[in-house]
């Protein structure tokens, strides 16, 4: 049996390919959060960090973008330290890390329930490089709550830096805060 194709019809299975190729690459939100008012003193500001606001909706997130050899993200500053802004101890090893060490927080996706603890990550930003320890995780699915310091949940496409990532990429401390990176595994 021979089939035959018009070239109309062959465009028309191509172009129903490629778009479920790339619905099936879009990471979309998975739900959404109401925010509450923090209690007096419970959301740390340390390093301008988000509180919630209360009633206003947060998207969640179980998926981060797919990844390349250059995944392109977002750089945030978070202190890893005992008090500091990224609440409790590292999930990948249950211990707080010096904020001069370089470690890392990958959004929900990314972190994928722990696989990438403990192991290396290069970040490439404003134009150089360096390696980083990935030990927690920027919770995409769930925020507004004590657990999670009462910010709100982590954007799906967020590596959350120490103080010295953003040293070694020679990012001046007043510009710290938001950068577009690009990481892969080490």
């Amino acid at each position: 049996m021979t089939c035959f194709f018009s070239k109309g019809s062959f465009l028309v299975i191509l172009l129903l390919a490629i778009c479920l190729v790339s619905e099936a690459q879009q990471c979309r939100p998975s739900g959404r959060i109401r925010g509450k008012k923090p209690p007096p003193g419970q959301c740390n500001r340390e390093d301008d960090s988000d509180c919630c606001k209360a009633g206003k909706m947060y998207p969640t997130y179980t998926c981060s973008p797919p990844m390349s050899d250059k995944t392109q993200a977002y750089l945030t500053l978070n202190s890893f330290e005992a008090g500091g802004d990224g609440g409790g101890p590292s999930e990948c090893d249950g211990k707080y890390h010096n904020d001069n060490t370089p470690v890392v927080a990958l959004s929900t996706g990314w972190y994928n329930g722990g696989s990438r603890c403990l192991n290396n990550i290069r970040i490439n930003g404003n134009g150089r490089s360096v390696v980083a320890k990935v030990v927690d995780e920027c919770d995409s699915t769930e925020g507004c709550d004590a657990d999670h310091d009462y910010q709100p949940p982590c954007p799906n496409n967020i590596v959350d830096a120490s103080k010295a990532v953003w040293k070694a990429l020679g990012v001046s401390e007043d510009n710290w805060g938001g950068l577009d990176i690009t990481w892969t595994d080490a």
